[in-house]
């Protein structure tokens, strides 16, 4: 599916996963997005019901989600002091 903005273009080539839902409908979701056609990164943001209108969100190249999930394999989550 492809967007486009004023000033950018946004084409979200596969859809991995909803992580949650707002109470306004939006969804915090991880999907593999190309902005202004270069190439895909993995992309964790909020998005409207159709995908129109988008919040703050983190992109992420291939070293650094290999990064992440080193991390996140070795994190105890539950000892977190988080909700």
């Amino acid at each position: 599916m492809a967007r486009k903005n004023k000033n950018f273009v946004i084409e979200i080539r596969d859809h991995l996963k909803v992580l949650s839902e707002g109470n306004r409908g939006w969804t915090k979701e991880v999907n593999v997005i190309s902005w202004n056609k270069r190439n895909p990164k993995v992309d964790i943001r909020d998005w409207n019901e159709d995908h129109g209108k988008m919040g703050k969100g983190i992109t992420l190249k291939k070293e650094e989600l290999k990064k992440l999930k080193e991390l996140l394999e070795k994190l105890d989550i539950d000892a977190l002091d988080i909700d």
